[in-house]
């Protein structure tokens, strides 16, 4: 079975997080979160099913877009993953949160808190960031079904991606494996090429409330409402070309540094979603937020999800970056 033909059997709504554990142990049953690797030559693929799943239930996609770059980051570094294991991929570092590895033997053990860690409560592995005595940040691979490992009920009271479970989990001793060296993480091209799969999550999701408009421009000549979807329209088309873009692009240059390219990406398709809510919005009134559930979920979920970019702090990033371009850097 493909992933468009599990989804359309699956209604999208999943009420808890143990529903979406499920679900997502059901695909990976399935073999549907083997996905291409970035670079491969088939990223575009890649992009599609993570869109594809973001328009289906974006709690789903915060868990299967972790899950499959996990898969990808292991590959690139020289592991290899449990057969049917469900993974997390723990990377955010709050100050008041943060983890120490210590080496024991051929394995290391792990203490302290990390934050936001979706879908910890329901997943059978984690990738996390930690720190080692040199304050270099290690990539460690732990399983979460031990003694050494509480996943608590803190630190995590949202509406909109709710059933994610993004909490806290708490190490003690915990064993666990280093993956990679100190510092691989961050300075592996697979960094930057998989942060623009967030990317089409965001996609997807706008994609699937755009849908709402277009239907209902289809049914009634609205010019007002036709105005709106023209926009929406534009908006949408910018950021898919941007992701075929830059599949292709990264296709072509697999081992280039890609950060220019996924901050670049990472803002059109932000813009993108956030005018096609605004616009849906504008163009349909209460009608759908109140009487179609998909609906609701999607534009409740994706303003959190959104909530992965770090609004102005990364478009600044961004214009860091141009600033030291030359000026054939807006060429056609």
């Amino acid at each position: 079975m493909d992933l468009h033909c599990y989804l359309a059997r699956r209604p999208p709504d999943y009420p808890d997080t143990a529903a979406l554990g499920h679900c997502l142990r059901a695909m990976v049953e399935a073999g549907l979160d083997q996905l291409p690797l970035p670079g491969s030559g088939r990223t575009l693929e890649r992009f599609e099913r993570l869109a594809e799943v973001g328009g289906h239930d974006l709690g789903l996609c915060k868990l299967y877009e972790g899950h499959t770059d996990a898969l990808a980051i292991i590959e690139q570094l020289g592991g290899s993953p449990t057969p049917g294991s469900t993974w997390g991929m723990w990377a955010a570092e709050p100050p008041q949160a943060r983890v120490q590895v210590r080496p024991a033997g051929q394995m290391v053990t792990l203490d302290g808190c990390k934050a936001w860690c979706s879908g910890a409560g329901v997943l059978s592995h984690a990738l996390l960031t930690a720190w080692d005595a040199d304050d270099q940040q290690q990539l460690v691979a732990v399983a979460l079904d031990q003694p050494g490992v509480t996943v608590t009920d803190q630190g995590w009271q949202a509406v909109g991606m709710g059933a994610t479970g993004s909490v806290e989990v708490l190490f003690d001793g915990a064993e666990a494996q280093a993956i990679g060296n100190p510092g691989d993480y961050l300075q592996r091209p697979g960094f930057w090429q998989g942060g623009i799969g967030i990317a089409a999550c965001w996609y997807g999701a706008a994609r699937q409330i755009a849908q709402a408009l277009r239907q209902h421009c289809a049914q009634r000549d609205e010019p007002h409402a036709l105005a709106h979807l023209g926009a929406v329209d534009a908006a949408l088309q910018a950021a898919a070309d941007v992701l075929r873009l830059s599949a292709s692009h990264m296709d072509a240059h697999p081992l280039a540094d890609a950060q220019l390219l996924a901050r670049r990406v990472r803002a059109v398709v932000e813009q993108a979603a956030e005018q096609v809510m605004r616009e849906v919005g504008r163009a349909l009134g209460a009608g759908p937020f109140c009487k179609d559930r998909h609906f609701a979920r999607l534009s409740a979920d994706l303003p959190v999800f959104l909530r992965q970019s770090h609004a102005e702090r990364d478009l600044a990033a961004l214009g860091r970056l141009i600033a030291a371009q030359p000026e054939e850097a807006w060429t056609l």
